[in-house]
C-alpha cells in the first residue's frame, strides 16, 4: 500500500501539537514505519539515554513506598541492559532523583514523590538541555548561529520546543499508566 506524504501547506486541519504528543509515545521511529519515504533514516529522536532512563524511573515509581529495587529488578522487569542502567543510575543520583541502599536488601529509591517528579527532569538528567536545533535549545543565547537574526524557522523552532516541553514538564511519574499513583 503506498502512502501519500502531503506538503504542511497542504493540510486542511492544523495539528495541535501538545494534544499529539500527548497521545502518542515520547518517540516514535520513522525508519519502522513501513511506506514512507525516510524509511532507514533515524529521524528525530530521544537516545536510549532518556528513553531506557525514564523506564527505569517509571518503574520506581510504581514501587515507590515499597522499599528500594534492585537495578537487576529493574533490567529484568524492563528488559533493559544492567550495565547501561548502572551508568544511568549515576547521573540520576548525582542528580539528587534518585538514592541507592547497599547491601542484600539494596537499591534504588526515588527521593521525591512521583507526582514531584516530572519527565522533563529525568530527560534533562539524562540527554541534556531540550531543543531540536541549537537555536532552541534551552540556555542557548537567541544569536548562536550567523543566521539567527533572519532565520525563517527559529520561530517554529521555538514553537515546536515550547510544545515539547509543555508536554515533559508537565508529566509526572505519577502520571503513567500502571503505577497506581494516577
Amino acid at each position: 500500500m503506498q502512502h501519500e506524504v502531503q506538503a504542511p501547506m497542504q493540510r486542511a486541519v492544523e495539528v495541535n501539537l501538545v494534544d499529539t504528543l500527548r497521545k502518542q509515545p515520547l518517540y516514535l521511529n520513522p525508519s519502522e514505519t513501513v511506506g514512507f519515504p525516510w524509511k532507514g533514516r533515524s529521524g528525530m529522536k530521544l537516545s536510549t539515554r532518556g528513553h531506557y532512563g525514564l523506564l527505569a524511573m517509571v518503574e520506581l515509581a510504581r514501587h515507590h513506598g515499597q522499599g528500594p529495587l534492585s537495578l537487576s529488578e529493574i533490567a529484568q522487569v524492563g528488559d533493559l541492559p544492567l550495565a547501561y542502567l548502572e551508568q544511568l543510575f549515576g547521573s540520576l543520583r548525582q542528580a539528587g532523583l534518585v538514592e541507592g541502599t547497599r547491601g542484600v536488601k539494596g537499591g534504588y529509591r526515588l527521593t521525591r514523590d512521583p507526582k514531584d517528579v516530572t519527565v522533563g527532569e529525568v530527560v534533562r538528567v539524562l540527554e541534556g538541555p531540550i531543543g531540536l536545533v541549537e537555536c532552541s535549545v534551552e540556555g542557548e543565547s537567541a544569536d548562536c548561529c550567523t543566521r539567527s537574526t533572519g532565520c525563517a524557522t527559529k520561530d517554529l523552532w521555538m514553537r515546536v520546543r515550547e510544545g515539547i516541553l509543555e508536554v515533559l514538564d508537565g508529566t509526572s511519574l505519577a502520571d503513567f499508566p500502571g503505577s497506581g499513583l494516577t
